[in-house]
């Protein structure tokens, strides 16, 4: 059985990371961060996208900025074949 996330790496999709500041509802002068990760398709990122909607839509703190860094995991193959051997004495 495959798991999903990898899964959804076969799809297209890499690891995101997002540091979200918001604005804390009784302190709007102060600011507190929250990381949120997930698998999302870059440069669009659909599920981060959802899930700052329904911060927007169900949370009290505003929102006040958003950095995003994101990684493809499955890449090319970083192996090179072995053309010759050599041995020292």
């Amino acid at each position: 059985m495959v798991s999903v996330a990898f899964r959804r790496q076969l799809e297209g999709y890499g690891l995101t990371t997002a540091s979200i500041f918001y604005r804390l509802p009784d302190h709007p002068s102060l600011l507190q961060n929250y990381v949120w990760q997930d698998y999302d398709l870059a440069p669009l990122f659909p599920e981060l996208k959802k899930f700052l909607a329904f911060w927007r839509e169900k949370l009290d703190g505003t929102l006040h900025s958003v950095a995003v860094s994101h990684s493809g995991l499955i890449g090319p193959s970083e192996l090179r074949t072995v053309t010759q051997e050599f041995h020292l004495h």
